[in-house]
């Protein structure tokens, strides 16, 4: 008997939409997860509760289109929801996780799933955020989504904090953050 032939396998893969804020990751992520739909694969979506922007059990983007979407706390809490048989994993706001995300991601790619992650790869002082600069390396597709600079009309990538403390983590929105590209990006001083 010969030894299973690995390409025979069903192949996982981990795909990054990253970039700013108000750069379209959201609406990215949404168009892939209705194309799984239409394939007719076993998907779930995870959000994190820390997010709450949104009503829980949805993922809601700016142009008001919807999957239904788990709030989790943690990446083990990830992984004790996941069902069996799942073909497609969707994870949105992936920054604010925890370090273990990385291993999930890769280890939910090795057993075959399609593991698709959205997320912040810059905090507003354009430093790495969260677990999103290991899983870009990972990854075998990367995306990297720019919003228009509200100064210049610009490609932008970074996310200009205009309203609040200092804290790395500060769930906002418009009233806290503005897009910006590289020439008008501005360290933040509250």
């Amino acid at each position: 008997m010969s030894p299973a032939d690995p390409h025979d396998r069903p192949r996982g893969r981990i795909e990054v939409i990253a970039g700013g804020m108000f750069s379209g990751k959201s609406e990215e992520l949404v168009r892939r997860l209705r194309r799984a739909l239409i394939a007719r694969q076993k998907m779930q979506v995870f959000k994190p509760a820390a997010d709450d922007r949104d009503p829980p059990g949805v993922l809601v983007t700016r142009d008001n289109r919807e999957v239904a979407a788990e709030s989790i706390a943690s990446s083990e809490e990830l992984r004790r929801r996941l069902d069996d048989g799942v073909q497609v994993v969707g994870i949105d706001e992936a920054q604010f996780f925890d370090l273990g995300l990385i291993d999930l991601v890769t280890e939910l790619a090795d057993r075959g799933i399609r593991v698709i992650v959205a997320g912040l790869d810059q905090d507003y002082r354009r430093q790495p955020f969260g677990p999103m600069p290991a899983i870009l390396g990972l990854a075998e597709y990367v995306d990297k989504m720019h919003a228009v600079c509200v100064r210049c009309g610009g490609a932008a990538h970074y996310s200009q904090r205009i309203a609040g403390g200092r804290e790395q983590i500060q769930v906002g929105d418009t009233g806290a953050y503005e897009a910006r590209c590289r020439a008008c990006y501005e360290a933040y001083e509250p």
